[in-house]
């Protein structure tokens, strides 16, 4: 059975962020139980500079947390006057101008955008809260494990804000508008049970499993070939897309290409 490579020797280890690879699986683990792996922008900074890291050996990514909560969401301080030391506070950013305000949304949410790249797969594995910015960086990744006492909740309206991290996209995929919406308009919590039958999560497994069960879906996703995993994964996220008859014709394409390649003869 592949397992996480948390125990490796870290890659990166900063803000909050460790970065472990062992040979085709790589390990992100948030590292700061003591304030429920609440986030940060520098946080953010380093989960962008772990996809920057990455080797190419790396197939698998799991992102996982310490503790009993996989994030609390963002860090209240960033909504205090004074916000992080050495970051402009949110009150600063909202006194600027439209063009830096995107500039700077935009580079938070690159810490959210890697995770679905072409070549890797990523499963997040989630235990206990996964509130606001937590879900979203959950639903950043292509498959979710949960353990059974996972709570998910965008709490992001019910602040007067919106969630801008990346989660409405997949969010409104997995369950479709009127569930997203209902989910973000109240902020209520998603136990296991419902993330389960409503696609949020692939499986949810008792808290003491959940490294085990995210291991051993590593290893499923591993024993295929690398390119047909590659190929099978932009199949599928093109289809949200495309109409029946353009997937119809992707997939021709992509078989060719494979078929080319299991017979030498790709380019």
């Amino acid at each position: 059975m592949a397992s996480p490579a948390h125990d490796s020797a870290p890659v990166l280890d900063k803000d909050g962020v460790r970065l472990t690879v062992d040979d085709a699986i790589a390990t992100v683990t948030l590292t700061n139980p003591a304030k429920r792996n609440a986030q940060s922008p520098a946080l953010w900074r380093a989960l962008t500079e772990a996809d920057r890291l990455l080797p190419g050996s790396v197939r698998v990514v799991v992102l996982r947390a310490e503790g009993k909560s996989f994030s609390a969401g963002l860090d209240r301080q960033a909504f205090t006057p004074e916000g992080f030391d050495g970051e402009p506070s949110f009150i600063d950013l909202a006194r600027g101008g439209d063009a830096e305000l995107d500039a700077t949304i935009t580079a938070y949410q690159e810490a959210f955008t890697w995770w679905r790249r072409s070549d890797i797969l990523s499963i997040a594995a989630v235990q206990g809260h996964a509130i606001g910015a937590g879900f979203q960086l959950a639903l950043a990744c292509d498959l979710r494990v949960v353990a059974d006492d996972v709570q998910f909740a965008m709490r992001e309206t019910s602040l007067g804000l919106v969630p801008d991290l990346t989660g409405t996209h997949p969010l409104v995929s997995l369950v479709g508008y009127a569930r997203a919406l209902e989910i973000c308009a109240t902020g209520r919590f998603v136990m296991a049970e419902e993330a389960v039958n409503t696609g949020l999560a692939n499986l949810a497994v008792p808290a003491d499993q959940l490294d085990g069960a995210v291991g051993d879906l590593a290893s499923a996703v591993l024993a295929a070939p690398r390119d047909a995993v590659i190929e099978t994964k932009a199949l599928l996220q093109g289809a949200l897309s495309r109409d029946y008859e353009a997937q119809r014709a992707a997939e021709r394409a992509a078989q060719a290409r494979r078929l080319r390649d299991l017979a030498g003869l790709g380019e």
